[in-house]
């Protein structure tokens, strides 16, 4: 299959290039793999990042009441630590730094050395670990904890709660919270292709699904034959039950997300058919959103994103505009 790319090493600039013509708020730091909002006025800045490969993430979710700035890395791979440190160099105004870094052991490695640098220059950092995948590995079947789609909240939770003047301690409170009420599972119908290349990142036949996939392309931890989408919710959904435990009448965010290659309808299927298994529940959904929020290039699937509401402030803090323009 044909892929719209020149070489795949220009990739990540020409996306930027774009980027910053088609939003003037948002603009490229030096020559670096970094967008940051030009028009942000925030006492605590909020930075996150990763591999490339997840477009709109991550440089889709800078804007204000979102991210401060963010830094990509070639495709599935992190920035490296020294134009993370740059970053936080650029964006830090005198009142430290909160950074939000999603659970990959490649990722943690980058931003543990930025941030150990940037403290010996003088520079508070905080820092939240997102790690809402419940899917499990399968040689043990421990859960994995990867940071996925769920780590979007956080994005848009704390960054609204930023531009409102929260404090570097606060951002921090807020983020353990709310870390630790998100679980996410997810599936697919298609593996990606590295672009430029024609292998697949697994196998999987046309009639099969695979459990618990990852956001770099791994396999699950369970490959079936597909039945219907909603015989796939009703899987999805026990689990995230399971994994919650949540009671009839608590209060949820639903997050919807698009791996990249799945039709608008199916996914508009899919999310009617977890709508109505989450009714039946009796869970009362206060903020909802689907489409493409964190993709793995071209593989087809989805994943659900269930997040308990401890705090209304939270969901105002969604409902709140940004020109974060994947938002």
């Amino acid at each position: 299959m044909a892929q719209l790319i020149n070489r795949k090493s220009a990739s990540v600039q020409q996306s930027i290039s774009a980027i910053t013509t088609i939003y003037p708020h948002l603009s490229q730091l030096k020559k670096l793999p970094i967008i940051y909002n030009n028009q942000l006025d925030t006492t605590v800045p909020i930075i996150s990042g990763g591999g490339s490969g997840h477009e709109p993430a991550h440089f889709g979710y800078v804007g204000n009441g979102m991210l401060t700035a963010a830094i990509c890395g070639d495709i599935f791979i992190p920035p490296h630590a020294e134009e993370i440190l740059e970053a936080i160099r650029f964006v830090h105004k005198g009142n430290g730094v909160f950074i939000i870094v999603k659970n990959f052991e490649a990722d943690i490695k980058e931003f543990a050395k930025a941030f150990k640098a940037a403290r010996k220059e003088g520079i508070t950092i905080k820092y939240i670990v997102s790690h809402d995948d419940i899917s499990v590995e399968t040689s043990n079947f421990q859960v994995r904890h990867r940071g996925v789609a769920g780590t979007l909240l956080l994005h848009k939770i704390l960054g609204e709660a930023a531009k409102r003047g929260a404090n570097l301690d606060e951002l921090e409170q807020m983020a353990l919270s709310l870390s630790t009420s998100i679980a996410t599972l997810g599936v697919a119908t298609k593996p990606a292709t590295i672009p430029g290349e024609d292998k697949k990142l697994f196998s999987l036949e046309n009639d099969e699904i695979s459990f618990g996939i990852g956001i770099h392309g791994e396999p699950g931890y369970r490959t079936t034959k597909f039945i219907s989408s909603e015989h796939l919710a009703n899987e999805l959904v026990n689990k995230l039950r399971m994994r919650l435990k949540w009671k009839d009448g608590d209060d949820y965010i639903l997050l919807i997300n698009n791996l990249g290659g799945t039709s608008k309808l199916e996914e508009l299927v899919f999310t009617n058919d977890v709508l109505q298994l989450l009714e039946l529940e009796g869970l009362h959904l206060k903020f909802i959103k689907t489409g493409h929020l964190i993709t793995s290039l071209d593989m087809s699937g989805l994943s659900i994103t269930l997040c308990k509401v401890k705090d209304e402030k939270w969901v105002d803090y969604l409902e709140s505009p940004t020109d974060a323009f994947a938002w």
